[in-house]
């Protein structure tokens, strides 16, 4: 078994001994010497388990140690100490202590109390998990507590139980798919299917096909009927994703389905009825592409029943935490291992833009997870897969800080290998020589 233990007694030859015993059994130690020691300690070192002596400096009294548990955190407290008294014993179970071990300590003893007080708290941990599970709605998904994020919810929870259509946009990555999920889901056809086509993967001369489905012989190939996405979202919610990607051809037809609730399988002469409610998301300026003829404005008007924007995450930075916790949880269920960031490396991720949005958010949590060790996610781990941004964060420097010092060494590089020739050395930057004695003049180089 593995987890973090901090280890709070003031002799430090037993914390050096006991340190041993539990790094042979793959735990991960760190000793304080003292209760504010081990309050510190907790700061930077997220423990799963603590045991901790009742006598500890400066007051040497059991019942000081003892009023200090709740200050610990909710994590399992082992005691240990050298009076084994049963009152004492009754006290600091009933302070919350998990167990109560007299020293000298048995190191068989101490092995099977910490598995058990660990099995435990995991054991508890899933149960809460399953509950918050069993407990889940529709709109959990769309993580955020934030004003953009409260708003789309609001929104969504008027507009779902309606029929009208609905065009999600927003920048790639911000979950377009996941709203219009959450639309499905609290509307009337809940019961009936989610069907998703993502308009610009299926080539042009497939998605008629896919969309309409065909009959036997209708092409080469065609050897036996196919119900089309179209049919098989009936009842139910048809989302199509990337719809500013659809071909013209395909758009003319859509509109007619979208007016009349009808269409023909490729290939076939009897005319089929649905009954679905059509859910469109783009990352695509649609009313640019209606202006160059590149999309078609009636289809668009047709689609455009209400536009939901999904926040970029650049615009709710303060759903950042909410969301580090959501997707490195769903990550950890996934694999069942139990991983948190350190302090430092939630400081990253705190720190950072993400242009690419939760997508991009997603990606390079579950990248980090992957390669942690232990159950916490380091900043050295970071630094393995983003070795400048991490270098960067561990000496407190900015963007702005990198980016000049990088052209400061790219500068006197150039001129060094020039001899000092501002023109050639311009040419080698592919600068103008005036933008060469900018910068140079900008950063004092100039003499």
């Amino acid at each position: 078994m593995s987890g973090r233990i901090l280890l709070v007694d003031d002799e430090i030859a037993f914390c050096e001994l006991a340190s041993d015993w539990l790094s042979d059994d793959g735990y991960q130690v760190q000793s304080a010497h003292s209760l504010a020691g081990a309050q510190q300690c907790l700061a930077d070192f997220d423990a799963d388990l603590i045991l901790l002596d009742l006598a500890l400096p400066p007051q040497m009294d059991p019942n000081h140690t003892l009023a200090a548990l709740p200050s610990l955190g909710d994590r399992p407290v082992i005691i240990l100490t050298g009076h084994a008294e049963r009152q004492l014993a009754l006290t600091a179970m009933a302070a919350g202590a998990w167990d109560f071990l007299a020293k000298p300590v048995d190191p068989d003893m101490l092995a099977v109390v910490i598995r058990r007080a660990l099995t435990k708290q995991n054991l508890t941990r899933e149960l809460s998990r399953l509950k918050d599970s069993a407990s889940s709605g529709p709109l959990d998904a769309l993580v955020g507590s934030g004003p953009a994020m409260n708003t789309l919810k609001a929104l969504i929870h008027r507009i779902a139980p309606t029929d009208v259509p609905v065009l999600v946009t927003g920048p790639s990555g911000t979950g377009k798919e996941v709203v219009s999920r959450a639309l499905h889901q609290l509307s009337r056809r809940a019961q009936g299917p989610f069907v998703s086509v993502h308009c610009g993967a299926i080539p042009a001369e497939l998605l008629e096909s896919e969309l309409f489905g065909y009959k036997k012989g209708a092409f080469t190939g065609a050897d036996r009927d196919r119900p089309g996405l179209l049919a098989m979202a009936d009842g139910g919610t048809l989302f199509l994703d990337e719809i500013g990607d659809m071909p013209l051809s395909m758009q003319v037809k859509l509109l007619r389905v979208l007016q009349e609730g009808t269409f023909y399988p490729v290939g076939g002469r009897e005319q089929q009825r649905i009954d679905v409610r059509v859910l469109s998301a783009t990352n695509a300026d649609l009313p640019s592409r209606v202006a160059e003829g590149r999309f078609r404005e009636d289809l668009y008007y047709r689609i455009k029943g209400v536009n939901l924007q999904t926040p970029a995450l650049a615009d709710r930075p303060e759903d950042l935490p909410l969301l580090c916790e959501a997707l490195l949880g769903a990550w950890c269920r996934r694999q069942g291992r139990p991983l948190r960031l350190s302090a430092a490396a939630r400081q990253w991720f705190l720190g950072k833009p993400w242009p690419g949005n939760v997508r991009e958010l997603k990606n390079t949590l579950e990248s980090v997870a992957a390669i942690a060790q232990g159950q916490q996610i380091e900043l050295d781990d970071i630094a393995l897969l983003y070795p400048t941004q991490a270098q960067a964060a561990a000496t407190g420097d900015s963007l702005d800080e990198q980016v000049r010092a990088l052209e400061i060494r790219l500068i006197s590089q150039a001129l060094s290998a020039q001899g000092g020739n501002r023109s050639a050395a311009a040419r080698q930057l592919g600068l103008s020589r005036q933008g060469l004695l900018k910068k140079l003049e900008r950063y004092g180089l100039d003499a």
